[in-house]
């Protein structure tokens, strides 16, 4: 009989701590409300003009850049309306030929190089926008510049047509995803909703030093905050044509830059939404934490690269169609930058943003007892 305890007493300790060993879960509802609060913090912040303004009359630089584009993309929009409010219904009653030529040549001639040059200049203006912005908002923290060299001009011609060709990976994907019957509106609505988010916070994720995979990683994380986040630019820029909502988005995008510099995006660990010091609660199985929204656009954006061979190490692109490759990266920064380093603050231990661990293994890090205790226990 007295051999048998310590066989006992085994199948006792395997069994709590298997239990322990499994992870805690939130209920449904309390992971809907989680969501419900992370939606209305995103609108929030994205309705925070009063920051926008603030911004703007404290720094000269901010203000002179806003005005810059406030000026050229109003008179984008306006040629474009100019167009279709006046200039085809004054030859809408004309031969077809003459309707024709006066539509070609006016888009030629006016309306392309006027809308192509506001959105070069755009894209510049509202780079030293968020530049000071940052500055301002978290002090000289910003990522240091490289030196300027050959390999340097490389890279940032790789940086530039990459994020280019993502814009346009971006819009293919939206009308492909509204071609779809009856939800398809929808569905592109709510992509281009997580679109314009990303490239709000684009400018502060790579400030902060933040590679491709990490800033995608970050927004599929918080899909509800981002959602609402980018919900009124979207809004405001589905109802004209496809030049005049991207001019309006242009218009808009300084003052959505400022916003995202100073918000926070919610939850902090979207693996453990209510941190507690005693276990870690995951959300519902039943909602996804993660929605691999940007799924797609990495598989045409490797295939793009491919083709073109933006890079030395085009070649090199993963073959498979998983979410990132670490050549996407590449192509698009030239070269991999680490994302920072983050500390657990039960464990003590040193572990990677974008390092997955599954939840048993998370809940036995957590409940883990130091080294040092138990020996002042024993």
């Amino acid at each position: 009989m007295s051999r048998q305890v310590p066989y006992e007493y085994d199948m006792r300790h395997m069994q709590s701590s298997s239990r322990a060993a499994y992870p805690s879960f939130l209920s449904f509802h309390e992971t809907i409300w989680i969501h419900t609060k992370c939606l209305l913090k995103g609108l929030l912040d994205a309705f925070r003009w009063d920051l926008v303004i603030t911004t703007a009359t404290s720094d000269p630089e901010i203000r002179s850049n806003i005005l810059k584009s406030l000026l050229l993309n109003s008179l984008s929009l306006a040629s474009i309306y100019a167009f279709d409010l006046l200039l085809q219904p004054l030859v809408h009653d004309h031969p077809s030929w003459l309707r024709r030529n006066v539509g070609w040549c006016y888009q030629v001639l006016w309306l392309l190089p006027v809308v192509g040059v506001s959105f070069y200049l755009n894209s510049s203006w509202c780079n030293t926008i968020a530049k000071r912005t940052f500055v301002l908002q978290y002090g000289n923290r910003a990522v240091q510049p490289r030196h300027v060299t050959y390999t340097g001009m490389l890279n940032a011609l790789a940086t530039s047509a990459y994020r280019t060709v993502m814009v346009l990976t971006s819009v293919i994907v939206s009308f492909g995803l509204g071609a779809i019957p009856r939800a398809g509106p929808l569905i592109s609505f709510a992509f281009m909703c997580w679109i314009d988010a990303y490239y709000c916070f684009e400018f502060v994720w790579v400030a902060r030093g933040l590679s491709l995979a990490s800033r995608v990683r970050h927004l599929e994380e918080r899909w509800a905050y981002y959602f609402a986040f980018g919900f009124p630019s979207a809004a405001i820029c589905t109802w004209g044509s496809g030049l005049a909502n991207a001019a309006l988005f242009s218009l808009l995008f300084p003052a959505y830059i400022i916003m995202a510099m100073t918000a926070r995006p919610a939850p902090q660990d979207p693996y453990n939404p209510l941190p507690s010091a005693d276990v870690v609660r995951y959300p519902s199985p039943l909602i996804p934490i993660r929605l691999r929204i940007f799924a797609i656009v990495i598989w045409l954006n490797d295939i793009i690269v491919q083709i073109l061979s933006i890079t030395g190490s085009a070649g090199q692109i993963t073959r498979h169609h998983r979410a990132l490759s670490h050549s996407s990266e590449k192509a698009e920064e030239g070269t991999g930058v680490e994302p920072p380093r983050l500390t657990n603050n039960v464990s003590g231990r040193s572990v990677r943003r974008n390092e997955f661990r599954s939840p048993v293994e998370r809940t036995r890090e957590h409940r883990k007892e130091p080294s040092m205790d138990r020996r002042k226990r024993g």
